[in-house]
Protein backbone atom coordinates (compact mmCIF):
# COMPACT_ATOMS: atom_id res chain seq x y z
CA UNK A 1 0.00 0.00 0.00
CA UNK A 2 1.42 3.54 -0.79
CA UNK A 3 0.30 6.65 1.35
CA UNK A 4 0.62 10.25 -0.45
CA UNK A 5 0.58 13.41 0.79
CA UNK A 6 -0.22 15.88 -1.91
CA UNK A 7 -1.16 19.68 -2.23
CA UNK A 8 -4.16 20.99 -3.48
CA UNK A 9 -3.49 20.60 -7.32
CA UNK A 10 -1.11 18.08 -6.72
CA UNK A 11 -1.40 14.77 -9.07
CA UNK A 12 -0.43 11.05 -8.75
CA UNK A 13 -0.71 9.03 -12.14
CA UNK A 14 -2.11 5.66 -11.81
CA UNK A 15 -0.49 3.72 -15.49
CA UNK A 16 -0.25 5.90 -18.78
CA UNK A 17 -3.96 6.82 -18.86
CA UNK A 18 -5.18 7.52 -15.42
CA UNK A 19 -4.74 10.33 -13.39
CA UNK A 20 -6.34 11.36 -9.85
CA UNK A 21 -6.25 15.14 -8.73
CA UNK A 22 -6.23 16.42 -5.04
CA UNK A 23 -9.14 19.71 -5.47
CA UNK A 24 -8.69 20.02 -1.76
CA UNK A 25 -10.83 19.63 1.50
CA UNK A 26 -11.16 20.23 5.22
CA UNK A 27 -11.81 18.04 8.38
CA UNK A 28 -12.03 14.60 7.09
CA UNK A 29 -13.66 15.29 3.66
CA UNK A 30 -11.82 15.36 0.50
CA UNK A 31 -11.77 15.99 -2.90
CA UNK A 32 -10.77 14.00 -5.87
CA UNK A 33 -10.66 14.68 -9.25
CA UNK A 34 -10.07 11.22 -11.36
CA UNK A 35 -9.35 11.42 -14.95
CA UNK A 36 -9.71 8.28 -16.71
CA UNK A 37 -10.76 6.86 -19.52
CA UNK A 38 -14.89 5.78 -20.11
CA UNK A 39 -14.06 1.89 -19.85
CA UNK A 40 -12.09 2.07 -16.60
CA UNK A 41 -14.94 1.09 -14.05
CA UNK A 42 -14.35 3.86 -10.96
CA UNK A 43 -16.31 2.41 -7.72
CA UNK A 44 -17.17 4.84 -4.58
CA UNK A 45 -17.62 2.42 -2.14
CA UNK A 46 -17.65 3.58 2.23
CA UNK A 47 -16.95 -0.16 2.85
CA UNK A 48 -14.46 -3.00 2.35
CA UNK A 49 -16.42 -6.10 1.10
CA UNK A 50 -13.46 -8.08 1.14
CA UNK A 51 -12.73 -8.66 4.65
CA UNK A 52 -8.62 -9.75 4.28
CA UNK A 53 -8.64 -5.83 3.37
CA UNK A 54 -10.45 -4.25 5.89
CA UNK A 55 -7.89 -2.34 8.09
CA UNK A 56 -7.61 -4.39 11.33
CA UNK A 57 -6.75 -7.43 9.35
CA UNK A 58 -4.65 -5.63 6.60
CA UNK A 59 -0.95 -6.45 6.52
CA UNK A 60 1.34 -4.36 4.95
CA UNK A 61 2.94 -5.52 1.54
CA UNK A 62 6.75 -6.42 1.51
CA UNK A 63 8.94 -3.42 0.64
CA UNK A 64 10.07 -2.13 -2.70
CA UNK A 65 13.13 -2.42 -4.10
CA UNK A 66 16.11 0.44 -3.73
CA UNK A 67 16.32 0.47 -7.75
CA UNK A 68 12.54 1.18 -7.60
CA UNK A 69 12.87 3.83 -5.03
CA UNK A 70 15.22 5.29 -6.76
CA UNK A 71 12.79 5.36 -9.34
CA UNK A 72 10.55 7.00 -8.19
CA UNK A 73 12.49 9.20 -6.74
CA UNK A 74 13.43 10.22 -10.11
CA UNK A 75 9.99 10.44 -11.26
CA UNK A 76 8.18 12.15 -8.24
CA UNK A 77 11.41 15.05 -9.12
CA UNK A 78 11.29 15.41 -12.39
CA UNK A 79 7.55 16.33 -12.01
CA UNK A 80 8.52 18.47 -9.34
CA UNK A 81 10.65 20.50 -11.83
CA UNK A 82 8.13 20.52 -14.69
CA UNK A 83 5.92 22.32 -12.34
CA UNK A 84 8.44 24.72 -11.03
CA UNK A 85 8.90 25.86 -14.36
CA UNK A 86 5.45 26.20 -15.41
CA UNK A 87 4.74 28.21 -13.07
CA UNK A 88 8.05 30.41 -13.01
CA UNK A 89 6.92 30.76 -16.73
CA UNK A 90 3.16 31.94 -15.66
CA UNK A 91 4.98 34.56 -13.39
CA UNK A 92 7.29 36.08 -15.85
CA UNK A 93 3.93 36.42 -18.36
CA UNK A 94 2.55 38.60 -15.33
Amino acid sequence: MLKLSLKQGEYLNIGDNIRVVYAGGAGNHIRLLVDAPRDVNIARNKTETNPERRKDTYYAEPGISREAQAEIKKILWNERMKAEAKRDAEKMKE
